[in-house]
């Protein structure tokens, strides 16, 4: 996996929108941490511009943007502004050959799983981190600093508390994943990702626990969850039951595919859609610890 280098004092990073429609004060304060930060800032031309409903911007407009930040060599960074929903609609038209050629951390979650999946595909690393339009939250401060650490160069831990549902083990293995739904998504695509031998990582929200199963079902029928390392669950936030009610808590649902293999399994990551959402660097290899005291995610340098 290519690893893209580190931020330095006075680079320059792009932010854009590739799904759901940004305002100006949804990314004033990412502006000001970045300035704060040493690091220049560049809004891509097309982040507030059209009146497009629920998209920031057309497809032909959000695509271009992202598009230019690909290949503009002085953009060292890409960050995308917000998740909810797009990123699918533009990924198969964006042409990756000069970013190879010069490759950049691309920052984003939920949505962006998309984009993290593709660039799995090509073999590069890319920051699973929360977005501006949160940084101006107060208890986002955690999660804004431990993006700070991994764009300067620094590496994180992940930990997370004992779980009595936990799987207890130790195992390798590439980080893979973010949403759930995108994970989902993206089979049978041209993005589709092989997960043997990786460490699948699952954030999800405002689903309800069926789909949770449904979810789960697709991946272990497509050979997703057989031969994975580790399993790694981050907040599920927002899932609901139905009336009347699935008959499973989530933990047993996501136990009962993964039950028959052999590898560790955590729960409640301080990953996802809720604070504090750690940064962790996507298709890097990491150690996954489950233990009764404790789990943690550590980078494995290299």
């Amino acid at each position: 996996m290519i690893k893209p280098n580190s931020l330095q004092t006075g680079d320059t990073v792009g932010i854009v929108a590739t799904g759901r429609k940004v305002y100006p004060q949804d990314v004033r304060a990412a502006e000001r941490q970045f300035i704060s930060w040493g690091i220049n800032v560049v809004l891509a031309p097309h982040l507030f511009g059209d009146e497009h409903h629920y998209l920031a911007a057309s497809d032909d407009h959000r695509k271009q943007d992202f598009q230019s930040m690909l290949d503009d060599k002085n953009i060292k960074a890409i960050i995308c502004a917000r998740g909810g929903y797009g990123t699918t609609r533009i990924l198969d038209q964006l042409v990756f050959s000069d970013f190879m050629q010069n490759p950049k951390w691309i920052v984003g979650f939920s949505d962006i799983t998309a984009l993290h999946l593709k660039l799995f595909q090509l073999g590069v690393e890319s920051i699973h981190a929360t977005m501006p339009v949160l940084f101006e939250l107060p208890a986002s401060h955690g999660s804004v600093e431990s993006l700070k650490r991994i764009l300067l160069g620094e590496e994180n831990v992940i930990r997370a508390e004992p779980n009595s549902n936990n799987i207890q083990g130790k195992s390798t293995g590439r980080v893979v994943g973010g949403n759930l739904s995108l994970i989902v998504d993206s089979l049978a695509t041209l993005s589709e990702p092989d997960l043997a031998e990786t460490i699948l990582i699952a954030e999800e929200i405002d689903e309800r626990l069926y789909k949770i199963d449904r979810m789960f079902t697709q991946l272990k029928r497509a050979g997703k969850l057989d031969k994975l390392s580790g399993l790694v669950v981050g907040h599920m936030t927002d899932i609901k039951d139905t009336t009347p009610g699935f008959g499973e808590t989530l933990e047993e649902i996501i136990l009962s595919k993964v039950k028959t293999f052999d590898y560790p399994v955590a729960f409640n990551f301080p990953i996802g859609h809720e604070n504090p959402n750690l940064a962790w660097k996507h298709g890097s290899i990491m150690a996954l610890t489950v233990g009764a005291k404790g789990c943690s995610l550590e980078s494995i340098l290299r």
